[in-house]
């Protein structure tokens, strides 16, 4: 009975504990930020600890380490048992086309219990649904693909087929520090980076692009954002669409009328800045989420007026374009009014709190305050620098001048300067270069309160709404994104960020501006692109195609390179200071994960619930993908709901968007419960507005029949990749942001290099922790690495496939080419000498078993040098011809009697004997030369060099000439 009453007291305080810990939820972060202020605890307390928040699924405790306990009760009852024994699987029927046999498994274990724990491969993926149609895969996965009611846009004018973005207008660029270097310096006016917050004092996150105005970014920059040059500017009238066929208006149309009109310096006079309003993200606050917005400055461009002019020149200047236009033919698609003048800084912006939102506006504003002390009238804009247009072409580089105008392809591309009809005048040239040549402290110093009402939406203050970022309402399924809106931060993360990990899928096309190589060639995305916008009309951002995009579009989208990823696992900023981790830590920690190839399948094309056009790919909780998410969950995500991350390298992040406890069988799908952040998609394009719902149905309709297509032809999924680039397939890369790839990790620690700028690095290994026992074990069987190992092919085979198909050609060129030689010297030599009647095969057998004649060998004589250094004289003929008529026995006598002979002589004639350079080799050649009469004998006919050492004795010409070598 004691028993009993303590465990229901336990059960009772437990409950208390938790009903406790619920209650304290939603205060707990103002507790926090108390304490932060009052300084009893630094910003990073909960650095490493499990912080608990609302459950982002049904249970607390793991399933996984449920299932670990089962396998482990199960293990221990078969050893007591000693009945069982690994049998493969039995299939009743024939086994499905492109399957294989992926596991060994107990008669009495159940498939739920036999689960790995970790990385490897298995060989392909995706084999549940095999039999699935991709409109089939569509419904299952819970999305429409077959009625169109998606977000469509219908031109109000029925002869304007499609919509553009190029338009006529004014730059604000700048180029700072902390910008992108290539930015352009166009607007000395107005420093456009003291109304941004770079530093994120008051802006939590925005959408991909960032910061539009103020420079620009850097490629490397903490947060992730899209390296693009400052495209700060505001419209003038907007030209749309390009294509003369579509009702648009072509480039040369544009330049011809913008040259037939006189463009005077026009002024433009900073209104105020709007902190809020104007995103339709559909994030209005419910769920917890903080809304998002769009930051605008507003300006307005000068009017002035003449003496009895009804019209000022502002509305002059427009009338006269819009004449010279349509006199050249321009297209329904343009406007046929103004524009009003704005300038975009930014989109999707999310603030830390309506607080944050009025605090930014107001400093902002001040800001905009100075500038309108010091430009009353208004200025126009420019530099005394120089530029080319359009940049990174090559072109020259042009005086840009001020009250400039210029013709935008996109936002991010200028490809023409349209200079003013005069120069300016005294007093305009003082305020274009006041901000450069003077010091404009005392403007700043005087200003100290805002005169204009800067309301808009919620962003002065006066509103009663309050509201304000609950990092604890962070949810694991908010790591699936809207790349157009800003990112609700988790704990303990001050700064957002783009960077993640993913599979490359981006190829090089002549049709699209590509600066890197073709990462791989299973799938061409290109049948996926409306090109002659047959279907799409135009996009809801500045962005067209994803997968790669046209220099010319129509539309006048930004030309960017292919694109196409699937995102793995959200890492978030790179900078410490603000809660996260650093580049080299994430290549640390990615060298270190054991996994196998990633195979991808694709299932369906769709729009999702953000408008955005999308391919899925098969979500397989048995993957190699799924088991890698697994991991970087464990590796990496954040500490939530109890779970806490563990890695080798001890290098954690508090700005990931994804949970420590999170799996892959949280995710989307059949196969998933739908509450976790795993689902792998590729995005196509952003918000594409189709011309109606049946074109839009029909688009979808003919998309996924080219998905069906390559279901058909990889039913086990493809582990994607080129000869050139990860040869063996699955790589996994880790990207910077969309733009940019900067490591490639092999699979089964295969090594990592860096494809930025084409380095390279060494890999790296760990161990895997799987089935102890190695390859060796059942369990581990269907591993990737363990099917190759049992069946490895031989080296020959693999040698002769790394020969490449002209390598085979070479060597089977050189191996023909010797059969011939060797048969025709087989030809001609049976031709030489084979016996009368004999038959070619009978020669070649007769031929192998001869025996070959031992060569008797010749003795030579003393002839072994090419030339003698002596001369034969009276001795060395008697030696000779001793040694000719003597025989064999007596050789050696008569030899030695003649040496005795020979040296008995010489010695005689030492005494008296003078060395003769000049002397004869030979006796019988001889030479006489008459010198005064006299006859001297001794010059020989033939000469022997410094060699010959000829000796002769001149006092006795009647003797016999004897020689001694010296």
């Amino acid at each position: 009975m004691t028993m009993r009453r303590a465990s229901i007291l336990a059960l009772a305080s437990t409950a208390t504990m938790l009903l406790l810990t619920d209650a304290s939820l939603p205060s707990r972060s103002r507790i926090v930020k108390a304490r932060q202020d009052a300084g009893k605890v630094g910003r990073y307390l909960d650095n490493g600890r499990p912080i608990e928040g609302p459950s982002y699924r049904s249970g607390r405790h793991d399933a996984e380490r449920q299932a670990e306990s089962r396998m482990s009760a199960a293990k221990k009852e078969k050893t007591n048992n000693k009945g069982g024994g690994w049998m493969p699987q039995i299939y009743n029927g024939d086994r499905p086309n492109g399957d294989v046999e992926m596991t060994l498994m107990d008669d009495d274990e159940t498939p739920e219990e036999f689960k790995r724990r970790l990385s490897s491969q298995l060989t392909g993926c995706c084999y549940n649904w095999q039999s699935y149609s991709a409109s089939d895969l569509c419904a299952t996965y819970g999305w429409d693909c077959e009625s169109g009611e998606t977000p469509s846009h219908d031109s109000n004018d029925e002869s304007c087929e499609h919509d553009g973005l190029s338009f006529i207008g004014y730059s604000f660029s700048v180029n700072t520090a902390n910008g992108n270097p290539y930015s352009y310096q166009l607007c000395d006016q107005f420093p456009m980076e003291n109304i941004i917050d770079r530093n994120y004092d008051y802006v939590m996150s925005m959408d991909e692009d960032g910061w539009l105005v103020g420079g620009g970014y850097k490629t490397f920059d903490y947060s992730g954002k899209m390296p693009y040059i400052d495209s700060s500017h505001t419209e003038i009238v907007r030209i749309g669409n390009m294509d003369p066929n579509t009702g648009g208006t072509s480039i040369a149309q544009v330049y011809a009328a913008m040259e037939s009109v006189q463009l005077p310096p026009f002024g433009i006079y900073p209104e105020y800045l709007k902190a809020g309003g104007g995103h339709n993200s559909g994030d209005n606050g419910d769920g917890g989420e903080v809304p998002s917005s769009d930051v605008t400055l507003v300006v307005s461009v000068v009017d002035s007026y003449g003496d009895d002019d009804t019209y000022s020149s502002y509305e002059t200047f427009l009338g006269d374009l819009f004449d010279a236009l349509d006199a050249v033919g321009g297209g329904p698609c343009m406007d046929d009014h103004d524009t009003d003048p704005h300038v975009s800084m930014s989109r999707g912006v999310k603030f830390w709190s309506n607080s944050h939102a009025s605090q930014y506006a107001y400093n902002a504003n001040l800001e905009v305050a100075v500038w309108q002390a010091m430009y009353p009238n208004g200025v126009p804009i420019g530099s005394n620098g120089y530029a080319a247009f359009p940049p990174g072409r090559g072109g020259q580089k042009q005086y840009v001048g001020y009250g400039n105008m210029y013709f935008f392809f996109d936002r991010a591309n200028i490809t023409r300067e349209f200079t003013t009809l005069r120069a300016l005048s005294d007093q305009e040239a003082y305020y274009s270069t006041l901000m450069k040549t003077t010091d404009v402290s005392a403007y700043y110093s005087s200003t100290t309160s805002i005169g204009f009402d800067y309301s808009g939406s919620q962003d002065n203050g006066d509103d009663d709404s309050s509201w304000s970022h609950n990092p604890y309402n962070w949810r694991a399924d908010m790591a699936y994104h809207d790349m157009t809106d800003g990112w609700d931060l988790p704990p303990n993360c001050l700064e957002e960020g783009e960077t993640f990990f993913g599979i490359p899928l981006s190829r090089s096309s002549s049709s699209k501006l590509q600066s890197t190589v073709s990462f791989q060639e299973q799938f061409d995305f290109e049948v996926l692109i409306d090109r002659n916008n047959t279907y799409v009309s135009s996009f809801g951002t500045n962005h067209g195609w994803l997968i790669g995009e046209e220099i010319g579009n129509a539309v006048g989208s930004i030309v960017d390179k292919d694109t196409a990823h699937i995102p793995i696992f959200y890492t978030g900023t790179t900078n410490p200071d603000m809660g996260g981790m650093t580049l080299s830590n994430m290549i640390r920690v990615g060298r270190n994960i054991d996994f196998g190839r990633l195979y991808v399948k694709p299932a369906f094309v769709f729009v999702d619930s953000n408008g955005h056009l999308k391919l899925q790919f098969e979500m397989d909780t048995t993957s190699a993908m799924a088991y890698l998410y697994d991991n970087l969950c464990k590796e990496l995500g954040i500490s939530w709901n109890y779970e806490s991350p563990y890695n080798t390298q001890g290098v954690y992040t508090n700005c990931a968007m994804h949970a420590a406890g999170d799996r892959s069988k949280y995710g989307c799908g059949p196969d998933g419960t739908n509450e976790g952040g795993f689902c792998p998609q590729m995005t196509i394009a952003y918000q594409p507005r189709f011309f109606s719902e049946d074109l839009a149905a029909a688009y979808l309709a003919k998309c996924n029949d080219y998905v069906d297509y390559w279901r058909s032809l990889y039913p086990s999924g493809a582990a994607v990749g080129t000869s050139s680039f990860c040869s063996d397939g699955g790589c996994l890369g880790l990207f910077l942001n969309r733009y940019d790839l900067y490591e490639v990790f092999r699979p089964d620690l295969g090594g990592a290099w860096v494809e930025y700028n084409g380095a390279s690095m060494p890999p790296t290994f760990s161990p895997a922790p799987t089935w102890k026992g190695g390859c060796d074990e059942p369990h581990n069987f269907h591993l990737d690495k363990c099917f190759r190992k049992r069946y490895k092919p031989k080296a020959s085979a693999v040698a002769w496939d790394a020969l490449g198909s002209v390598g085979q050609f070479s060597v089977m060129l050189v191996v023909f080419m010797a059969i011939t030689l060797s048969i025709s010297i087989f030809l001609a030599r049976a031709r030489k000498k084979r016996r009368r009647g004999e038959s070619y095969l009978g020669f070649f057998f007769r031929d192998l078993s001869r025996k070959k004649k031992k060569k008797r060998r010749k003795r030579v004589g003393d002839g072994e040098l090419g030339e003698k250094m002596l001369p034969e004289t009276a001795s060395r003929r008697s030696k000779s011809k001793s040694r000719r008529s003597s025989s064999r026995s007596g050789r050696s006598r008569s030899k030695s009697k003649s040496r005795k002979s020979s040296r008995s002589r010489a010695d005689a004639s030492t005494r008296d004997s003078k060395i003769q350079p000049g002397s004869t080799r030979s006796g019988r050649s001889r030479s006489r030369t008459r010198r005064g009469g006299n006859e001297s004998v001794g010059s020989s006919s033939r000469r022997s060099g410094v060699f010959d050492l000829s000796v002769t004795n001149p006092q006795d010409d009647g003797s016999d000439n004897r020689q001694q070598l010296v």
